[in-house]
């Protein structure tokens, strides 16, 4: 046991650090889907499909982890748990469900999606069902952890599913013109909808209180605060003043 947890803490570590280096190289290489979809990640694939393959690993992952776990039944880890795979359920099986119009996604993001989100299920269940100590989450429910973690999640993920319904109304069926997202959190910030994601997983982090946790909100901003400053930068280019005049920040509102 001291054998794998060492080696889950590696595994941490060489995340961490490998988010590091994507933040970098995602202001030099955009990832080409959605508003930003580029064809040189790899041919199209339907959006729906796209995402039902990238998100779904991780809660498929997450499931076969709990059910090999001694801990499945355990109060906090059970409650970390559902609170995980109820962002993912959603986000794999309904959010695509909702998505409208015919948009494509390359194969390569969908791959690369799909590789992370495995490996993020080994992040999150390794520490949930098996390396947290034993009795790491004794008496959770008497510390604030859990409920200040859980109110911050429920914030962040109130925050996205609003993001998204914003940008899925944004056209009418037929419409294959951009427009700039209004109301909810994009008074504030370009990109709100990656700014509740944050929050999400922030107060998921705090909720777990574990490396696994911040290791997985520094990836979650490595890979989307770099997107937010490219589509800004074409939401300038696009819209100009209309959109500048806004003077919203890209991603954590009144600071970037």
């Amino acid at each position: 046991m001291e054998i794998l947890l060492s080696t889950y803490n590696t595994f941490l570590v060489v995340m961490a650090i490998v988010a590091l280096f994507v933040f970098i190289a995602l202001y030099f290489f955009e990832a080409g889907y959605g508003y930003l979809f580029d064809k040189r990640y790899g041919p199209p694939v339907p959006n729906k499909l796209g995402w039902i393959l990238m998100e779904s690993p991780v809660f498929v992952m997450m499931c076969i982890l709990w059910a090999l776990s001694e801990r499945q039944w355990e109060v906090v880890p059970l409650t970390l748990f559902a609170m995980f795979q109820f962002h993912y359920f959603q986000r794999s099986f309904i959010f695509p469900m909702l998505m409208r119009g015919n948009s494509k996604m390359p194969l390569g993001i969908v791959l690369m999606g799909m590789v992370f989100n495995t490996l993020n299920a080994c992040m999150q269940g390794g520490w949930i069902c098996d390396f947290a100590p034993q009795d790491y989450y004794a008496n959770w429910f008497d510390k604030p952890f859990i409920y200040i973690g859980f109110a911050v999640f429920v914030i962040g993920m109130f925050i996205n599913w609003q993001a998204d319904y914003i940008i899925r109304h944004l056209r009418k069926e037929g419409d294959t013109r951009h427009y700039i997202p209004k109301g909810g959190m994009f008074r504030y910030v370009s990109s709100a909808n990656y700014f509740g994601e944050i929050v999400e997983w922030t107060g998921f982090a705090i909720a777990s209180w574990s490396w696994a946790g911040v290791v997985f909100v520094w990836w979650t901003f490595a890979n989307l605060a770099p997107r937010s400053a490219s589509l800004y930068k074409r939401y300038e280019r696009e819209f100009g003043e209309e959109f500048t005049s806004l003077g919203r920040k890209r991603i954590i509102p009144f600071i970037y």
